[in-house]
């Protein structure tokens, strides 16, 4: 039994942005299957890995799950920078210890990431939250290409940021922040409201240890597929075994935000000495939310609970 969780009825409208990606990859396992979500759109992006082999890894996972979303392939550099990626933790295919098949059955749309975003936005009632889990290219050039949708967006909930000057934070910079910080400086520029959920969150607070990843293969078949993804995505630099759930408590802080703490607060980045680093004010006025805590018991419960819920799907 899952206690103290918001579980209202209503189905939230999502835009996955995603650079699928281990930690990606397990996030729309979940968010594919929630009865509490209706993805309307897949979109990829360059990040953890290439925007080529992101796609695919998309693709390949609605292919596991018999899932029909449509999926946009997105942009394949940063805005204005060089891409950096995150093989070295994901491994060449991206998805960890797991190797996907050299081919996928579904396609993808025929238009590109932003303006399978925007028509999809404009089709809609204002009702449809984009839920970014890598770099925010897609989102940075949409904005400035098609601003008269800003009003269209309800909120933005993205993965990154580690804010300068919080206990907690020692890092002070992100991954998908750092790959394209003139994409996220556009989106916090835009007014959107937006869910921030930052990198210590996953990797500090709502980990999954050795025993826990270990229990994932006697679980069911997609459990089984998590923890051969899992066997190689520890995360470096900790004296102990454990994954970083970054992109699912993303996913959670929007359809279970009874899950999380959150601080309102403005955010400012830095583009230039520390490019992609972040800074916060907590003030009433900001448009920021920042996920500070996690209700890590119930977080795992409902992680638990999810994938049991999945046994019927076979790989």
């Amino acid at each position: 039994m899952i206690y103290n969780i918001n579980m209202e009825k209503k189905k939230h409208k999502i835009i996955i942005d995603t650079d699928p990606g281990v930690d990606d990859s397990v996030c729309l396992i979940y968010a594919l299957t929630d009865e509490h979500v209706e993805t309307l759109l897949l979109t990829t992006v360059v990040g953890n890995i290439s925007i080529e082999t992101a796609t695919r890894n998309a693709l390949h996972l609605l292919d596991v799950l018999q899932k029909d979303v449509p999926v946009a392939k997105g942009q394949p550099t940063a805005m204005f920078r060089k891409s950096a990626t995150a093989e070295f933790i994901h491994q060449k295919e991206g998805l960890g210890g797991y190797i996907p098949p050299a081919t996928v059955k579904r396609k993808t749309l025929d238009i590109d990431a932003v303006e399978a975003m925007y028509q999809t936005l404009k089709a809609g009632d204002g009702d449809i939250t984009i839920l970014a889990l890598g770099p925010q290219t897609n989102l940075g050039v949409l904005l400035s290409k098609h601003p008269d949708i800003i009003p269209k967006i309800p909120k933005i909930v993205f993965m990154g940021g580690s804010p300068f000057g919080m206990e907690g934070y020692p890092d002070h910079i992100s991954f998908n922040i750092s790959c394209d910080p003139e994409a996220f400086q556009i989106v916090l520029d835009s007014g959107i409201p937006l869910v921030m959920l930052p990198s210590d969150v996953g990797r500090r607070k709502a980990h999954l240890d050795e025993a826990y990843v270990n229990r994932l293969q006697s679980v069911n078949d997609l459990g089984r597929l998590m923890y051969t993804m899992y066997g190689l995505y520890w995360e470096p630099g900790y004296p102990d075994k454990r994954v970083a759930t970054n992109d699912v408590c993303a996913l959670f802080a929007l359809v279970y935000p009874n899950l999380f703490t959150t601080k309102k607060c403005k955010v400012t980045l830095d583009l230039h000495e520390t490019p992609g680093k972040t800074f916060v004010e907590f003030c009433e006025d900001g448009n920021v939310e920042l996920v500070t805590q996690v209700d890590r018991e119930n977080f795992i419960k409902r992680l638990d609970e999810d994938l049991q819920k999945l046994s019927g799907i076979k790989i």
